[in-house]
């Protein structure tokens, strides 16, 4: 368990064209202050990897600055911002300041190459700065949801890998031991696609609470892929697009996007 201490030091952060994210606070004068990110361990479990960063001057009245570059590419999970006042200070705890992520709201529509690496500077719910990372071979960026007569109709684009003639779309059953429904996926060029789930199928073997999670299989011979959304400036997805709720065949069925903003299909039966 972090011993750290909180610190009411705002750190603006500002992410740039190439994934920099830059990093700036005003300092009281301090021997090599440095700037560590922390991955948070699963609960129960010690910390196992952090990632330090030089604070250096940057013009007058204490202000610094630390850069962190888009290599090496941070292992997917969140990772807590402390300060480091000098080589024998404890940490502290990092207040967010302003966040520019501008650069970030369109990123859907920029082509990324694999391995997909996604940094989203965020503010924990207690009030703490953090990144939300992504590092994944490939990985298919959801668009629009059309939810109408029943169905689910997602639009989406691929990237890092090519989809092929033998490409498929899987639900598959949290927790079903291998269960899972298969849709064809409709090619619409430069790695754009999109697949219909109608929500029947999904309703007549419903008991209680069911989640499908959604992948992608670009080739027959591909591992499958999650399906999410995760190329923009929003850290967690989970309660910002909130999907309705279509009652078919005695069941509750609705799309969401999980803590990790990938995507999935809730399905509730009725009693």
């Amino acid at each position: 368990m972090s011993t750290a201490r909180t610190t009411e030091l705002r750190t603006d952060c500002s992410v740039g064209t190439d994934g920099r994210i830059t990093f700036r606070l005003r300092l009281p004068p301090a021997a090599r202050p440095r700037l560590v990110l922390v991955l948070r361990p699963k609960k129960g479990r010690p910390e196992e990897a952090s990632h330090t960063l030089d604070l250096e001057p940057r013009g007058e009245h204490g202000h610094v600055r630390a850069v962190l570059e888009p290599r090496p590419v941070l292992a997917e999970g969140r990772w807590d911002a402390y300060l480091l006042r000098g080589p024998d200070a404890g940490r502290e705890r990092l207040r967010p300041g302003l966040r520019d992520l501008r650069l970030l709201v369109d990123g859907g529509t920029r082509e990324v190459t694999s391995p997909v690496a996604v940094r989203v500077p965020y503010a924990t719910k207690d009030g703490f700065l953090a990144l939300r990372t992504w590092r994944r071979t490939a990985h298919a960026e959801a668009g629009p949801l059309d939810i109408r007569d029943g169905a689910m109709t997602v639009r989406a684009h691929l990237h890092g890998a090519e989809l092929s003639e033998g490409a498929v779309v899987r639900l598959r059953l949290r927790g079903g031991r291998g269960t899972e429904r298969v849709y064809r996926p409709h090619p619409a060029g430069g790695g754009d696609f999109s697949f219909t789930v109608g929500y029947r199928e999904l309703a007549e073997e419903a008991a209680g609470s069911q989640v499908w999670d959604a992948f992608l299989q670009p080739a027959a011979d591909a591992p499958p892929i999650r399906i999410g959304r995760l190329l923009d400036d929003v850290a967690d997805r989970k309660g910002v697009h909130v999907y309705p709720r279509v009652t078919v065949g005695g069941a509750a069925v609705r799309p969401y996007y999980t803590v990790d903003n990938d995507l999935a299909v809730e399905v509730t039966a009725a009693g």
